[in-house]
């Protein structure tokens, strides 16, 4: 899997855990003010991609994750694909 694999398969995830239209999750997208994710919504996205992808990300690594962008880049580092 390459990076742009790996950004539309983040992307398609979040739009499906958060509930919102695919087009809006972009890799600039902020989670609260773009997408009007509160914290509940996080954990539950965070479980999903972990599922997806077979990794493990620990709630402190994710407080730090404001942008889709970020998480996508935080997934990349779990599977070692490169940017």
């Amino acid at each position: 899997m390459d990076m742009g694999e790996l950004q539309d398969k983040v992307c398609a995830i979040l739009a499906d855990n958060l509930s919102v239209p695919e087009d809006k999750v972009t890799p600039q997208s902020r989670f609260q003010e773009d997408l009007d994710a509160d914290s509940l919504d996080l954990v539950e996205a965070v479980l999903a991609l972990e599922e997806e992808f077979g990794v493990t990300i620990p709630e402190e690594e994710m407080e730090g994750v404001k942008t889709v962008g970020q998480a996508i880049q935080l997934v990349a580092t779990k599977l070692g694909v490169a940017a």
